[in-house]
């Protein structure tokens, strides 16, 4: 299931433009990432209720549950980025790097990559987590760019952008270019 959001994502054609500045390409890849955390998270983590003292009266509050254990996976070396902007929105998560992983096999995984053209890589990372026991269910894939000739297992997969090619160097277009340079 690949969700886009259905309102325009400004971000997008930031980061689309040649000219736009490396400070700036990362800043709009982490808005984007930001944006698209939050759709992958809303409905899928569990919350907790209770109340809070508020400064005029007791109200009752629902949030993520800190006690849920959450990992960022993020694919490097452009996903770096947007594991900062999943922390900076869910607090409580553990960001692991693939080669250097411990025992995670209880965490909900959001794999975080800026592009997803072939698959090969998101695959192969997937891959490594099942080998830990992951399950698929445990598993959001978070991008912010993908192509529509490419469905990945069962998974959730939430982006920006669908665009409709890759290249004969198997590279996005128009794409982003190379996320990684550029951030």
């Amino acid at each position: 299931m690949v969700f886009v959001p259905p309102h325009p994502l400004h971000w997008v054609s930031v980061m689309r433009n040649q000219h736009t500045p490396c400070p700036i390409f990362r800043n709009a890849m982490a808005e984007l990432g930001r944006l698209l955390m939050y759709e992958a998270s809303r409905d899928w983590l569990p919350t907790v209720t209770g109340e809070i003292q508020s400064p005029l009266a007791m109200a009752s509050v629902e949030s993520t549950d800190p006690r849920g254990p959450v990992a960022i996976v993020p694919i490097l070396r452009a996903g770096l980025a947007l594991a900062e902007q999943a922390s900076s929105l869910l607090p409580t998560t553990k960001t692991y790097h693939l080669g250097c992983l411990t025992d995670f096999s209880k965490d909900l995984e959001f794999l975080v990559d800026p592009m997803l053209a072939t698959g090969a890589t998101i695959v192969a990372a997937i891959d490594l987590l099942k080998e830990r026991g992951i399950q698929n269910k445990q598993i959001k894939v978070h991008i912010k760019n993908s192509f529509t000739g490419f469905v990945i297992f069962r998974l959730r997969v939430y982006t920006g952008i669908i665009d409709p090619a890759v290249n004969e160097k198997g590279l996005i277009v128009p794409g982003f270019g190379d996320a990684g340079d550029r951030s």
